[in-house]
């Protein structure tokens, strides 16, 4: 299907685009009035995220209200441990909680290699619903969380300001690590795969625990596994965010990406020294200036453009918009993104 906006792809490969495109990542979430009345209709955020027709109605939300550049899909990247037969609960104000953890070579023989259509069906059908829905308006977006990320979950079994279980199994038991690693790639692999296959057009590598890993070990445990899933998937941009890497920029400038996203913490012009010209920079906005005034958020926006500078970037924050947010506030956001960036002439 030809897409009506394309600029996030073309910003995404590289090509002039007549202004940055811009989306937020959690764009489809609780700062919207409307997803909490879909989601406080349902038992839990699950069965959400795993009924097709209800997460292409909350991916689609903050198009039609937002009037963002790009979809991303409604899900979780903890749905890949479930389908590897790790289960996980959505605990509300306390986040997800595994009832049972991987750390020991006979809780890995519980685990498969997950099948993306017999496990994680709900996920393509939802890509298909809501690309039939968007009709070309804008391009879809699918993700997965990066296979250190989302071991971390597995080993640590709820989230943690440390992870202390599961950076220590990297010392104590590190082949034990490489083997789940390498089941979570395989999974991670053919799920995103799959995701392209039903519609996705650009795909987004999500290592939210990145920075938690000294810079050793990033190289070893996570850095090796990300770079095989941009090798495999050729059909459609991919982006790379790695929250907390600012170590590993230069090493991301060889993947096979297109896009490298950045985190708040991360200085733009010395990115884009240690990425090099050859990729896009997604990003970089605290988070936090979206409780600001409209005119400090329209002065740091434009701020921001200004280093980032009017090709090669996608406009986004540096993180998930945070739920308490005024959606007013947002939409100030990527209005000025539009109006600003529109006005400079290449």
């Amino acid at each position: 299907m030809q897409l009506k906006n394309d600029l996030l792809i073309r910003a995404a490969k590289g090509e002039t685009v007549e202004r940055t495109p811009v989306w937020l990542m959690r764009q489809a979430g609780r700062i919207l009035p409307e997803y909490r009345a879909v989601r406080e209709s349902l038992s839990g955020f699950k069965e959400l995220v795993e009924t097709p027709d209800l997460a292409a109605e909350v991916t689609i939300q903050p198009v039609d209200i937002l009037d963002v550049d790009a979809a991303i899909i409604f899900s979780d990247i903890l749905v890949v441990p479930e389908a590897m037969g790790c289960t996980y609960e959505m605990v509300e104000k306390r986040g997800p909680w595994f009832p049972k953890t991987i750390r020991t070579e006979a809780d890995l023989a519980r685990l498969r290699v997950a099948d993306p259509h017999e496990h994680l069906g709900y996920v393509l059908e939802a890509i298909k619903v809501t690309k039939k829905a968007l009709n070309g308006r804008v391009p879809l977006i699918g993700f997965a969380g990066a296979p250190w990320t989302i071991l971390a979950y597995m080993v640590e079994g709820s989230g943690s300001k440390t992870f202390s279980h599961a950076r220590g199994l990297l010392y104590t038991n590190p082949k034990l690590a490489h083997q789940m690693l390498r089941m979570i790639t395989d999974t991670t692999i053919a799920y995103l795969k799959a995701q392209v296959e039903a519609g996705a057009n650009l795909i987004q590598v999500f290592d939210s625990w990145a920075g938690i890993l000294p810079p050793a070990h990033y190289r070893e445990f996570s850095l090796p596994y990300i770079s095989e899933i941009c090798n495999a998937i050729n059909e459609v941009p991919v982006t790379v965010f790695a929250k907390g890497a600012f170590f590993a920029l230069e090493d991301f400038s060889k993947l096979n990406c297109e896009t490298i996203g950045l985190d708040w913490n991360m200085d733009i012009k010395t990115s884009r020294a240690q990425v090099g010209p050859n990729k896009t920079l997604q990003g970089n906005m605290d988070p936090c200036l979206l409780y600001s005034s409209f005119e400090t958020i329209q002065h740091e926006t434009i701020k921001m453009l200004k280093e980032f500078g009017p090709q090669r970037h996608i406009a986004n924050l540096g993180h998930g918009v945070y739920p308490d947010t005024d959606p007013e506030k947002v939409k100030c956001f990527i209005q000025t993104v539009k109006e600003y960036s529109a006005s400079i002439k290449v």
